[in-house]
């Protein structure tokens, strides 16, 4: 079956970096986009990044954009997250997943995802 596995996360200080992997097995890595989203306590679930499938097209939140940086190694079946300049309201937990859609419309909204990882908790202190 499709597994998606998150690691990296951590504790960091304001202004710090944090660089997120996920792994993939059980699915055509190379054939999927596939995405970041976050969700804070109390607050639904946030679209991060988005990356196709051939890693030419990346999507970015307006909130990470500039700061983060999301990348694939088809390769490996991972796919990054390099987030520079953490600010405290970064901190949640981060989730990978993938899905066979292609356009910018689709791959921001997490209701297109079929897959998720299990998150790893990011947490930036002031």
């Amino acid at each position: 079956q499709v597994q998606l596995v998150e690691s990296g996360g951590g504790l960091v200080q304001a202004g710090g970096s944090l660089r997120l992997s996920c792994a993939a097995s059980g699915l055509t890595f190379s054939s999927y986009t596939m995405g970041w989203f976050r969700q804070a306590p109390g607050k639904e679930r946030e679209f991060v990044a988005a990356i196709s499938w051939s890693g030419t097209s990346t999507y970015y939140a307006d909130s990470v954009k500039g700061r983060f940086t999301i990348s694939r190694n088809n390769a490996k079946n991972t796919v990054y997250l390099q987030m520079n300049s953490l600010k405290p309201e970064d901190t949640a937990v981060y989730y990978c997943a993938t899905t066979s859609r292609g356009s910018r419309e689709l791959v921001t909204t997490s209701r297109w995802y079929d897959y998720w990882g299990q998150g790893t908790q990011v947490t930036v202190s002031s």
